[in-house]
């Protein structure tokens, strides 16, 4: 019989282990910071357009936790639950969703939706939305971080930034919703949808939101989002409860991006190079650092906006969206045959980045 203290030890150790598994990319990071430092003999300096991108982006986090916890987004999501059309209309949700509150949060809010459905293709339509998430989010500057970071570091105006990358997003949505009307599926039809409630703050965090929005699209100064900070502090602090081992892996790759442009002078100006490695980075590293990776290297901000959102396609560290999107599904009770629905996650993936390689190279040469 195990003691106590022996007991207590022991699932502290369990819970340590799982932190450093969940937060791998955050200790790794910190790691290669603190080694390339001490080769260098130097600490990494960062610009103000660095530490601006972190606070817009914990600032984002607040305003969309904020919105979640709202019941704003669920309700829209039951509501559109309802009628024909399920599928597609579950992949032009999400797609949307992406793009105004991230990737990542529209998942989260779509996929269990997915799950309490009454139907027997939740693992196909649980692929689609992740891809869809992945696409749509590629179309604005604030839909996944690393559009934020290009969009905010390389200074590009709106509709520059819009036209480069809409040949990609609009190119996935029809082939998403094409591949969704090949999967017909019914639904509850016309019942009333499962009742949520919208707390009053709903409104008000989209009012944050859409401040936000103009401060990243520099029509507002930075410093007004700091508002949204300082009603959560005193009124919401839930809403502080965001992802901060995210902002953390952002800061520490800032430093160690600093430390590899030092050890490593030479620029890759070349769009199709910055363009290729960027998506192959992100198979092994996650698009998001391969991008703070890669900026450093290049001013090809082009290239290097399509290899991380093709990259964030293909495997399931591609993007942090299809971690989230395949943990929710194999972790639900209704899952079936998880390996063969980890094989199709897989496959679909790397269709659509082959897709997404093909698709950069055809438009380039346009």
């Amino acid at each position: 019989m195990v003691c106590p203290l022996t007991e207590k030890i022991l699932k502290t150790h369990l819970l340590l282990l799982d932190f450093v598994l969940k937060e791998w990319l955050l200790f790794a990071s910190a790691a290669g910071l603190v080694v390339t430092s001490l080769y260098l003999e130097r600490v990494p300096s960062y610009s103000l357009d660095e530490l601006q991108f972190v606070f817009l982006l914990s600032v984002l986090f607040v305003a969309v936790r904020g919105l979640e916890r709202s019941g704003l987004t669920q309700w829209i999501s039951r509501i559109l639950e309802r009628g024909r059309f399920l599928s597609p209309k579950l992949v032009l949700v999400t797609f949307v969703l992406s793009m105004l509150v991230t990737n990542d949060v529209a998942l989260i809010i779509m996929v269990p939706l997915t799950l309490t459905l009454d139907t027997h293709r939740k693992d196909m339509l649980v692929i689609l939305e992740a891809l869809s998430a992945n696409a749509g989010s590629a179309l604005t500057p604030f839909g996944n971080p690393q559009n934020l970071f290009i969009y905010w570091s390389y200074g590009i105006r709106p509709g520059v930034f819009l036209s480069e990358i809409a040949p990609f997003s609009v190119t996935f949505l029809v082939v998403l919703v094409l591949a969704s009307l090949l999967l017909p599926l019914k639904n509850g039809g016309d019942s009333a949808p499962e009742r949520t409630r919208v707390r009053s703050a709903a409104w008000l965090y989209t009012a944050f939101l859409l401040v936000l929005i103009l401060a990243v699209l520099r029509i507002l100064p930075v410093w007004i989002a700091a508002l949204i900070i300082v009603y959560a502090v005193f009124f919401d602090r839930k809403s502080l409860k965001i992802d901060f081992p995210l902002l953390l892996t952002f800061i520490c790759f800032f430093g160690l991006a600093e430390n590899m442009k030092a050890l490593l002078p030479a620029n890759i100006e070349h769009s199709g190079h910055i363009f290729t490695f960027s998506a192959l980075a992100s198979q092994i590293i996650s698009n998001v650092p391969a991008t703070l990776l890669f900026a450093k290297f290049t001013s090809q901000w082009q290239a290097l906006l399509w290899g991380s959102n093709v990259g964030g396609f293909g495997s399931l560290v591609g993007s942090l969206a299809n971690l989230i999107a395949y943990r929710l599904y194999v972790t639900h009770e209704s899952a079936h045959d998880k390996v063969a629905f980890t094989i199709r996650f897989m496959a679909l993936g790397y269709v659509a980045f082959s897709l997404g390689l093909g698709l950069y190279f055809l438009v380039q040469r346009t």
